[in-house]
């Protein structure tokens, strides 16, 4: 059976380790889904950029909210948090505009 307290505890005794890994992952990825955009690449390459870096940044939600579930109030956990829906907000923005941008340039054919 599914222990969810077994995987905050893990969440927060290895903390270091996954934001070790997290924020370097929500970067390149968001960035890559930048890149990839500006570059316009196909839509499916982009739609793969976006999902690793949507599954990176709502990682690292939880994670943060793991530690404010047990009162964690400090700045790291505000800048992990920040970080997290930047990546989300960009993320979506990509897809925003990409829709835009596609509707732009089709408007004279």
């Amino acid at each position: 059976m599914f222990d969810f307290n077994t995987l905050v505890e893990f969440s927060r005794n290895n903390c270091i380790g996954i934001c070790a890994f997290l924020v370097p992952a929500n970067i390149l990825t968001t960035l890559l889904t930048i890149v990839l955009t500006f570059l316009n690449r196909p839509m499916g390459q982009v739609w793969i950029s976006i999902g690793f870096a949507c599954l990176f940044a709502s990682i690292m939600l939880l994670h943060v909210y793991t530690w404010f579930m047990i009162g964690v109030i400090m700045p790291p956990t505000y800048i992990l948090l920040s970080l997290a829906i930047t990546c989300l907000l960009a993320n979506f923005l990509v897809i925003m505009w990409r829709r835009n941008s596609l509707q732009f340039f089709s408007f004279g054919k």
